[in-house]
């Protein structure tokens, strides 16, 4: 079975998803065995296509790590944390939200927002 780890010990994401902020940057971090890539990018077209139809989805891309490295990143874009709340509750399954992911996947999941930095960033 696929597995969640958070990416900030100190904080997890269903906490997040109950902060009233937007707009938010889910990015989710996948370990996953090489004998699973096919299998997991099926996954992950599945869960994706779902989450495209949901009200407040902005957009997504998924980056995989190079020279043989096992890690994926998806970046996605949502109007705010209460969209990206609903979308999980809307598409994804209570008693096992990763279902759709080979058993080798590790997810880590968590939601951000643009800060600014004067000079080199804008908020």
């Amino acid at each position: 079975m696929a597995k969640l780890v958070e990416m900030d010990e100190r904080v997890g994401i269903f906490t997040q998803m109950e902060e009233d902020v937007g707009p938010v940057i889910l990015i989710n971090k996948f370990s996953v065995d090489p004998k699973e890539f096919d299998q997991f990018l099926k996954g992950y077209a599945i869960d994706n296509e779902k989450f495209k139809q949901q009200p407040g989805f902005i957009s997504t891309q998924l980056y995989k790590g190079i020279g043989g490295s096992g890690t994926f990143v998806n970046y996605a874009v949502w109007e705010s944390a209460a969209h990206f709340k609903r979308a999980v509750n809307n598409v994804m399954n209570p008693n096992d939200r990763m279902s759709a992911f080979p058993a080798s996947t590790v997810a880590s999941p968590h939601l951000f927002k643009k800060v600014a930095v004067q000079g080199i960033c804008v908020d």
